[in-house]
């Protein structure tokens, strides 16, 4: 197969030891329960990296899924006993520490891991960076941000356009498919025409 693997937990990393599983969206009905977004590649085992933090690390958080919902899960925390105190925590990121994650083989990924990463093509010359992995239902495209501009392309992470990752060095070199890069405008001459 032509694909690297990866595993979706979070879009950034708080730090080098703790990744964003997934976030609080709001209260569940009146009684102090919670909506969970989860960000993992098996969504219920967010609930098994408790206790979870907050972005800053001050807030501990041991979550309990109570029952699958749309677009997540209704969790319960201990000190949560009213709708207005799970409202209080809407958009609340949830993070685990990155040893409680399980370890990947050879060539698979966590997103996290991926944003921010410099991506050379093969000559050499810096393309960009990983802005965003995203996954519509196909591939996985890494959303880079074109060096020098504000424009942004979507690269698919496939081992044919993307043959080498390189974690230690935090870079990766591409060989985009043909079209996925903007066409440089020529340049148009200004001095007097012949």
């Amino acid at each position: 197969m032509d694909r690297h693997n990866l595993r979706q937990f979070g879009v950034t990393p708080m730090s080098d030891t703790h990744i964003c599983v997934g976030t609080i969206s709001g209260s569940y009905g009146v009684t102090g329960e919670l909506r969970i977004k989860s960000f993992c590649a098996v969504p219920e085992d967010i609930e098994s990296y408790s206790p979870l933090t907050d972005e800053r690390g001050d807030r501990e958080f041991m979550l309990a899924i109570l029952r699958p919902i749309k677009n997540g899960f209704a969790a319960r925390l201990p000190e949560i006993s009213t709708k207005e105190d799970a409202d209080a925590l809407r958009g609340t990121k949830l993070y685990a520490r990155r040893e409680q994650l399980p370890s990947l083989p050879d060539d698979e990924y966590y997103h996290a891991d991926l944003i921010g990463l410099e991506v050379y093509d093969t000559g050499g010359a810096l393309l960009g960076r990983v802005k965003t992995v995203q996954n519509h239902g196909a591939d996985d495209l890494l959303e880079l941000q074109l060096t020098g501009t504000s424009t942004t392309t979507f690269l698919p992470f496939t081992k044919s356009a993307v043959p080498t990752v390189d974690m230690a060095t935090r870079r990766m070199v591409a060989d985009p498919p043909e079209g996925i890069l903007p066409t440089p405008k020529p340049e148009t001459a200004t001095g007097p025409q012949d």
